[in-house]
């Protein structure tokens, strides 16, 4: 039932040259995403900087994880500071269970997955099927119709789809168990997704895969105000050209940017996603706005979309974003605006209008991923 990528280990594509040091064919990858690759040691010997880095994570983590939970409540802003910089990636699977709650999970329910894997049915299996071949197309480990890594990803999300019949199957959960399972075992990775959509550690994040998929859309609905009030001139110039985030920025909240992002600040955002929580997307969004805010500010409609889907590789790079997403403070508002949604939506909305969320967003443009 185990499916990791120690099995199929990603170093033993580097013999290739058409493939990076993340597992993912160059030919496939966009220019930015190549570009950055570079910021992922590949070779199996790190420089010293890089080995003093992994000493300094063994000690925290301890064997096992077993030093971690006392080390977080002694030493809380370390930990912060340096999940920030990046979490080393040969030890990235192990932390990203210890902060999303998820080893813990998976420790009270021995067998369960194993259960809904085998002797279980789910009514999502052919949907599934469909958008398996989907999920991360130019990686090595989903490569190969029906190998080990597009089954390992249907298991997953037929478990989970089981697990929670009410939420089921949703063709975005992909490229989040996808990315899980290129860290770690399906069990593993099955835990991880319900740590996240149950709420382990944050506020649960079920609502984006619901019907009608009200989260996406509160969540689109704050980014819209934050953008009004932290970019102002941008916000009005999006008013102006009848722009809104359903248009942009649905995949982001729905799939973490794990869809369409360079992989390497995709790792780097889930690092700190996973610790802080879903307010980095709302940071990362709006710091990416803020990088091009000089350009975008000039486009009309149609150039206006294009550059919101394609961002210049150096806006793309974690080492420039990333600092300035943390500098941009959201807590607060978000907390702020989320009451007010909550208020509005309880309001009823006028019969005219039953195709719009309370923010005013098209429904059928919220799930798109193209």
């Amino acid at each position: 039932m185990k499916s990791t990528t120690a099995e199929v280990d990603p170093g033993s594509y580097l013999l290739s040259r058409t493939v990076d040091g993340f597992g993912f064919t160059k030919q496939e990858q966009s220019n930015s995403t190549e570009a950055l690759s570079r910021n992922r040691p590949v070779d199996d010997h790190p420089n010293d900087r890089e080995q003093k880095r992994i000493r300094k994570w063994r000690k925290m983590i301890g064997v096992g994880g077993s030093d971690w939970k006392h080390y977080v409540r002694r030493k809380p802003h370390v930990v912060k500071r340096r999940i920030r910089k990046g979490i080393p990636d040969c030890l990235r699977g192990l932390v990203w269970q210890l902060i999303s709650g998820s080893r813990d999970l998976l420790l009270m329910n021995p067998g369960v997955y194993e259960q809904l894997v085998i002797y279980e049915t789910s009514a999502s299996e052919l949907e599934i099927i469909r958008d398996i071949s989907r999920t991360f197309p130019s990686h090595v480990f989903y490569q190969q119709r029906h190998g080990l890594g597009q089954r390992s990803l249907y298991n997953v999300l037929k478990a989970y789809s089981v697990y929670d019949r009410d939420v089921g199957y949703v063709q975005g959960m992909g490229f989040l168990a996808g990315l899980l399972l290129l860290y770690m075992s399906e069990e593993d990775a099955f835990w991880l997704l319900v740590a996240l959509l149950k709420g382990a550690i944050h506020a649960p994040m079920e609502g984006l895969y619901q019907a009608g998929l009200p989260l996406v859309q509160e969540y689109l609905c704050q980014f819209e105000q934050l953008v009004k009030e932290y970019l102002p001139m941008l916000g009005e110039h999006f008013t102006q050209e009848m722009v809104n985030p359903s248009m942009y920025a649905s995949q982001w909240f729905i799939t973490v940017f794990s869809y369409s992002f360079p992989f390497p600040l995709a790792l780097r955002i889930w690092d700190v996603f996973l610790y802080e929580g879903v307010k980095v997307v709302f940071q990362v969004g709006l710091a990416l706005l803020r990088f091009c805010h000089d350009d975008l500010i000039k486009l009309p409609f149609e150039k206006l979309l294009h550059a919101l889907k394609n961002f210049p590789a150096e806006a793309m790079n974690p080492d420039k974003l990333l600092p300035l997403a943390f500098s941009i403070k959201v807590s607060k508002r978000l907390e702020e605006f989320k009451r007010d949604y909550e208020k509005r939506k309880e309001r009823p909305l006028p019969h005219s209008l039953p195709s719009l969320s309370s923010s005013g967003i098209p429904i059928h443009n919220l799930a798109g991923l193209e």
